[in-house]
């Protein structure tokens, strides 16, 4: 076996900033929404990026079988769910709140963390983070009795 660098960046992603340098002129070039997964291994690497959704100007359908078919094909251990607002609103929609509250449900049934989702505002790179925001936390749905 050959090992190869990773696809986007050897930098290990430690915070919504390191993510958001990975994959920004990526997302700049889209004038629509998109939604994308960055797959990370243990270490925090990037294993790569996976476009799973592109919308109209402001929507995206997102489907947790699409998120979590790039992260199992991918092997991560971790990703970081993205997407951006071409509009330049970095404020998270009700939409954005449910789809993240739906990955972090299945990403605890299916054993891959959900570190972050991230909000790129238009072309000028702002960033929102819901971890940074503490909305992760809230939107983290109750550990059922048997899992305890």
């Amino acid at each position: 076996m050959v090992r190869e660098p990773s696809l986007y960046s050897a930098e290990r992603i430690r915070c919504p900033e390191d993510a958001v340098r990975v994959i920004a002129d990526e997302l700049a070039s889209y004038d629509r929404e998109v939604f994308a997964v960055l797959n990370l291994k243990t270490n925090g690497q990037p294993i790569n990026l996976n476009i799973c959704s592109v919308g109209t100007l402001d929507a995206s359908v997102v489907s947790p079988r699409e998120i979590f078919k790039s992260c199992i094909l991918s092997n991560s251990a971790a990703f970081v769910a993205i997407h951006n607002h071409p509009s330049g609103s970095l404020s998270p929609s009700q939409e954005d709140k449910d789809v993240t509250k739906r990955l972090l449900g299945a990403s605890e049934l299916i054993g891959v963390k959900m570190l972050d989702h991230i909000i790129v505002a238009g072309e000028t790179g702002a960033l929102y983070s819901f971890k940074s925001d503490g909305l992760l936390d809230q939107l983290k749905p109750p550990r059922a009795a048997w899992e305890r």
